[in-house]
């Protein structure tokens, strides 16, 4: 199965919001990506706008319709009602929910399913209804994804952070175990339910670099898609953001 890539644009975004200039312009950026191999963008407006504005959302989406029909644009964040309604109209073909709050720097947890898993079911199906994919945003918990296919989502998102923020090999190696048993349990969701629903999907994100992609992409062969943004854009302050994005997609096809 092959591993598609999306790539974050929120820190080129939050670069050019430093000053009250347009650049670097994050279209420019988005086709830079885009023309050199990645599948897709990803955006996590905020309420906010400290670095993507809904505006920004807007402009990407109608850049993807006309130029690039085939990559995907993959929309995340907590889902306000002003969150859904920016999703539902610019017709993203994805949106992960995040159970951010409006003052975290970036997503560093996943859904807690016992407080949140009613409303999720219900936003869950108004997504779906208008025919967006729908991602859950998951700890690296083997309890997770059953959680998360129970509200009727197709993907969720693990949350590679403690795996890619790894600080010695022993730590990377305890958090890449854990991502792989989430990952089994995942494959296992739809097996002995009522119901057709096939079995949820997976993404990934948080803290990926091309370093640390490959070992990842071999304990978890089946990862629909990576979402990565902080790293690449770092890779692409010294080598360009071209360069970046064929660096990871090497990474993924190692």
């Amino acid at each position: 199965m092959k591993t598609r890539l999306s790539v974050n644009l929120n820190a080129v975004a939050y670069l050019r919001n430093r000053r009250a200039v347009p650049w670097p312009n994050l279209l420019e950026v988005a086709r830079a990506v885009l023309d050199a191999g990645a599948h897709g963008i990803t955006v996590h407006p905020r309420p906010d706008q400290r670095h993507i504005r809904f505006s920004d959302v807007r402009d990407l989406s109608a850049l993807i319709a006309s130029d690039y029909p085939h990559a995907e644009f993959n929309v995340e964040g907590y889902p306000t009602r002003e969150f859904i309604e920016l999703a539902l109209s610019v017709k993203a073909h994805q949106v992960t929910l995040v159970p951010d709050s409006p003052d975290q720097p970036t997503s560093d947890h996943g859904w807690d399913f016992d407080e949140h898993g009613a409303m999720l079911a219900t936003v869950v199906r108004d997504l779906q209804h208008h025919g967006l994919r729908v991602a859950l945003f998951v700890d690296p918990m083997a309890d997770a994804p059953m959680s998360a296919w129970q509200t009727g989502a197709e993907r969720i998102e693990l949350y590679t952070g403690p795996y890619g923020g790894a600080s010695d090999p022993r730590s990377a190696d305890r958090a890449l175990s854990d991502l792989v048993a989430t990952a089994e349990a995942a494959r296992m969701t739809g097996h002995n339910q009522a119901g057709d629903r096939p079995a949820l999907q997976m993404n990934a994100g948080h803290d990926l670099t091309a370093d640390n992609l490959p070992p990842l992409r071999h304990a978890i062969p089946d990862l629909a898609e990576v979402s990565i943004g902080h790293g690449l854009t770092a890779d692409a302050l010294l080598i360009g953001f071209p360069a970046a994005v064929r660096r990871c997609l090497a990474a993924l096809e190692g």
